[in-house]
Order: C-alpha cells, then structure tokens, then sequence
C-alpha cells in the first residue's frame, strides 16, 4: 500500500459570498483501498466536500489532494483515474441504456464488461430504453454504472442509492464489494446508515460544516456513547437509567425489584442521532 493517502484534507473550508460557511476547517485522510463514509444531515457540507475533492467547486481555504494532485488543477490523465456518482444527474441523452454505457466504456483502456454492468445495477430489462424515458431511479442507476465503468482507482459516490429499492440496494452493494476487492478507495456520502456499516470501513460524521467524530464505523462516538444503558422502573413506579458494560453485574447488585427491565445497546443510529441533535 502507498505510502501517500489517496485522498488528504487538510483544514478544508468554503465560504461563500452570501457569508455562509459549508465547511469549516475539516481535515482527514484516506489511505488507498478504504473505503470512507462520510455521514451527516442535509446541509452539513457533505456534498460541497465532495465536489470539492472532485474538482467541481473551488474551496476557500486549506489543502487537498487526490491521488497526489490537487484535482482545481488536475489533467486529463488524473481525471480518468478518478470515477464519480454525482449527487443530481445532467440531461438524460436521447440514446439507449446499452449505447450509452458502450460510448463510455470506449473512452477507457481497463473498462467492465458493459452487459455484466447492466446486469450489476439491475438494468437488464431496460437496456434498449432511452435514457430519457427511465424512472429517476433507472437514471441513477446508469449514474451508478458511468461512475464504475472505467475500473477508477478512486470513486465518488454521493448518495448513490437514492430512489434505490431494497433489492436494488443490496445488489448494489455486491457490486461495489467487487469495486472494493480490485483495491479500489472509495468516498461514500449516505444517508443510509446501514450502508455506511455495510460498506465502509472508517466514517467521519459532519455537521454544520464541521467534523464531530472520525472512526471505524463500530468506534464512532467514543465508547461512553456505545456504553449500554439499563431502564427500570422501581416498586413506587419511579424509572431509572444507567450506563454500564455489565448490564448483569448491576442486576444482579440490585437489592430492589427492577420493573419493566431493559438492556440498550447503542445501534450506529443511535450514536448518529446523538452527535448531530447536539449540534
């Protein structure tokens, strides 16, 4: 593995004229072959962050680098080393799903296999429909297809399963597994978070522009927000909660009744919830 991250953020920031800070002083790093989620509400920065690394916004402030280059100055050649899923798709083009997909895939020496591509993202029965007459999710999905077509050594993907059904989803998910194990780094914005757990091996989760946490994804909030909590109600009918890691040695320390028990244990969501309500 490199010695260099594949992507580095160093005290990133954009403000805008209007005065509105989108990203205040975030730094992290990606190392080749990760694949790093970046979670947060709307409006948090996530999708300016992004285009930032993408080379569609400029940035304020501070340092970034993809692949060893800065991508507002990136070449040709780096840009076809870098595969993107945009959050919001251009105009649909008056060509099939098929001849769209073949057009691309011409543009790149290392390109998948453009009926097993299809097959992937769930387009089979949709693979002579024009563009322009598919369902927004359909759209999304030959987004999806465009981002992976050219082996990438590094991927953008900003929510790219929105309007995805649930089959759809996991099918996705196969693929991007297959995307991981060619080594490829991968830079996922989502609002589900059983995909950030499913796929992602570090998350950072960001609000109001800045970074509240960087982590595995079973690490994110610190151990005190993953400790589980034990509820109860006492014979006058008063609750009671605790934190504790031995749910049993405290019942069983107990010298009174413990009514309605139950044991807490922090899901991904939970400790999300927690860190961005207290913003």
């Amino acid at each position: 593995m490199p010695d260099t991250p594949a992507i580095e953020v160093r005290h990133l920031s954009k403000q805008y004229a209007t005065g509105k800070v989108a990203v205040d002083d975030v730094s992290f790093s990606i190392e080749a072959g990760e694949t790093f989620a970046l979670l947060g509400p709307n409006g948090a920065g996530k999708s300016t962050t992004v285009e930032i690394l993408e080379g569609y916004r400029s940035r304020t402030s501070g340092d970034v680098s993809v692949l060893g280059h800065d991508p507002a100055k990136a070449s040709r050649s780096h840009n076809a080393r870098v595969g993107m899923v945009l959050q919001t798709s251009g105009e649909s083009p008056n060509v099939t799903v098929v001849e769209q997909l073949v057009h691309f895939a011409k543009l790149y020496p290392r390109h998948r296999d453009v009926d097993e591509l299809i097959a992937a993202v769930g387009l089979e029965s949709q693979r002579t429909t024009r563009v322009a007459r598919l369902s927004g999710g359909q759209r999304r999905r030959v987004d999806v297809a465009l981002g992976i077509i050219g082996r990438p050594e590094v991927l953008f993907l900003d929510e790219p399963t929105t309007g995805f059904d649930p089959e759809a989803r996991r099918q996705f998910w196969d693929l991007l597994r297959q995307v991981q194990a060619e080594g490829t780094t991968i830079l996922l914005t989502t609002h589900y978070l059983d995909e950030a757990a499913q796929l992602a091996d570090r998350a950072a989760v960001i609000a109001d522009g800045r970074l509240l946490d960087i982590a595995p994804i079973d690490e994110l909030g610190g151990p005190e927000a993953r400790t589980p909590r034990i509820r109860w109600r006492d014979d006058s009918g008063a609750e009671h909660e605790e934190r504790t890691d031995d749910a049993a040695r405290l019942i069983r320390s107990s010298t009174e009744p413990m009514h309605d028990l139950e044991v807490i244990r922090p899901s991904l969501e939970t400790v999300y919830l927690e860190m961005v309500s207290t913003r």
